[in-house]
């Protein structure tokens, strides 16, 4: 008698050719998922194409300010990922239309495919924060579980990797500046966490092994400040350079003057949200809906950031290792 194959469950990943979506899609493919990675400009998303098998990995078009790309995206999938998010507004790319609405219509879409949901969002997520990000974070989250109550939320601290957008930023500035800044002096506390072990924990709940309807927040196994994070940084690069620290009121005005560029290298919003520390509550440590809850054991930024940040070295001392 002829065995007939399981058909792999296909999985829609909302923002899976950005920084964390790779390494999700990668965690996906290596456990034999069909994946249709949704996002603005699949002709951006050929590099995703070698982590999977031919045929494993679909780049489709869709804005999750259209709700009907979004249900197009959706269509036949046993489980959604949303991992869409942005740092500063752009256009119509703004905070309440990707992280609130955005959020909403993933959800709504989910819903009426009969799809399980995983949404990502961010540790600092409060409706009363005075950052507009933070508020539209948490309220993405409540448009999630208004619509599906069984959905699973992951809030990370500051997430590093190989493309990341802190150390990397930090050190390639640290290439040219001799000093560089301290916004409210350094102090304001992350628990920064490795991107693999952020796709692992959403891997995991579309297998089924993450608690329904709960919220995760997951941090690395140190907690750091901001000043000790790039002190930590200038050493694997081997540089010394001049620590600043600038006044909350300075940093206000410097955001708000760069805010204007198209990319911006920080926003008054920011500024704003970095007054509060970026670490993982005592709550959700008691719950253990953490790392812990799901058997992860995270990795320490001195353990993987030598493994990219080694090109940021004086001309001369490169020493090639692996990266992460």
């Amino acid at each position: 008698m002829t065995e007939i194959l399981e058909t792999p469950k296909l999985v829609t990943v909302f923002g899976g050719s950005g920084f964390i979506g790779r390494h999700v899609v990668r965690a996906l493919a290596k456990r034999g998922y069909l994946i249709r990675v949704a996002t603005r400009r699949p002709e951006l998303a050929g590099h995703l194409q070698p982590l999977g098998n031919v045929g494993q990995i679909q780049p489709v078009q869709a804005n999750l300010r259209v709700r009907w790309s979004v249900d197009r995206a959706v269509e036949g999938a046993a489980h959604v990922i949303n991992l869409v998010g942005i740092l500063h507004q752009s256009g119509a790319q703004t905070f309440p239309a990707v992280q609130q609405d955005g959020a909403g219509n993933v959800a709504q879409a989910a819903k009426a495919a009969g799809a399980r949901l995983t949404h990502g969002s961010a540790i600092g997520a409060d409706p009363n924060s005075k950052s507009v990000y933070a508020r539209t974070k948490a309220a993405g989250e409540n448009a999630v579980f208004e619509t599906v109550k069984d959905a699973v939320v992951f809030r990370p601290s500051i997430v590093f990797g190989p493309e990341d957008q802190f150390f990397n930023r930090f050190a390639g500035m640290a290439r040219y500046s001799p000093v560089l800044p301290l916004i409210g002096g350094g102090k304001t506390k992350f628990q920064p966490v490795f991107v693999g072990d952020v796709a692992e924990a959403i891997a995991l709940s579309v297998d089924g092994e993450a608690k329904a309807g709960k919220i995760y927040e997951l941090g690395g196994p140190d907690i750091l400040t901001f000043r000790q994070c790039l002190e930590q940084m200038l050493e694997i690069i081997d540089r010394r350079r001049i620590l600043v620290p600038v006044p909350w009121w300075a940093a206000h005005i410097k955001g708000a003057l760069l805010g204007l560029l198209p990319n911006p290298l920080l926003t008054s919003d920011q500024v704003t949200l970095l007054k509060t520390d970026n670490i993982v509550s005592t709550e959700a440590e008691d719950a253990r809906l953490t790392f812990a809850g799901l058997g992860i054991q995270p990795q320490s930024t001195a353990a993987v950031l030598p493994s990219y940040l080694w090109r940021y070295r004086p001309a001369g001392q490169f020493t090639h290792r692996s990266e992460v």
